[in-house]
């Protein structure tokens, strides 16, 4: 695929980048070193303290929930002064824009635009740390993609933010990004993990 690595995002950088300002500084402040969870390398002579790299010592779901951390305590925040049908429009309008942003960013970039190079992002081993997923579908004009487990689903769910709310926070998102990559490209899906079913079907299709 012709994206360029600094555009050919995966879901961790997705997500984080969904964090609401006031949450990302909160992470952005917190000292993780206190917490146990990481410690610095040696510092190289001359470099600033603020600039000594951090070696992470978390598992793929401790990742993924400290960076979601503050976001789902922000959604649960809103949904208590806000209700669950608002929040839930709310996130579902952001997700969805959101997604086209992405979509657009990486058409801006890219050479190719076909269904073939939209889908080469979500093809194993890609994501194989936090999902567990097969392609079963995969022509000029359809790709399909059956997701098992979804480590991103199972912290959402572990915290109360499953259904709905958790799909209109992330899942939702996946609708929008394919076309606004390419306005021919679609997502079609009946299931998914995070709304309780026992997997996710994503199929990408060529409508031209």
């Amino acid at each position: 695929m012709a994206i360029s690595n600094a555009y050919n995002l995966d879901r961790r950088e997705l997500l984080t980048r969904t964090a609401p300002a006031c949450a990302m500084a909160w992470l952005g402040l917190c000292k993780l070193s206190s917490l146990g969870i990481c410690h610095s390398a040696s510092a190289q002579q001359g470099q600033h303290k603020f600039d000594v790299p951090k070696e992470l010592t978390l598992s793929e779901r401790q990742q993924i929930e400290r960076e979601n951390r503050e976001l789902m305590r922000f959604i649960k925040t809103l949904k208590a002064e806000l209700g669950e049908p608002e929040i839930i429009r709310l996130l579902n309008l952001y997700s969805a824009d959101f997604g086209r942003t992405i979509g657009e960013m990486q058409a801006e970039r890219a050479t190719d635009t076909s269904l073939r190079a939209f889908t080469n992002q979500f093809r194993p081993p890609r994501y194989s740390s936090i999902l567990t997923h097969e392609v079963v579908e995969d022509t000029e004009k359809a790709f399909g993609l059956r997701v098992t487990e979804c480590c991103i689903a199972e912290v959402f769910h572990a915290a109360g933010l499953g259904g709905a709310i958790g799909h209109a926070a992330v899942c939702n998102m996946d609708y929008y990004w394919p076309t606004a990559f390419n306005p021919n490209l679609k997502m079609e899906r009946t299931r998914t993990l995070m709304q309780g079913h026992d997997h996710c079907n994503h199929r990408y299709l060529d409508t031209a």
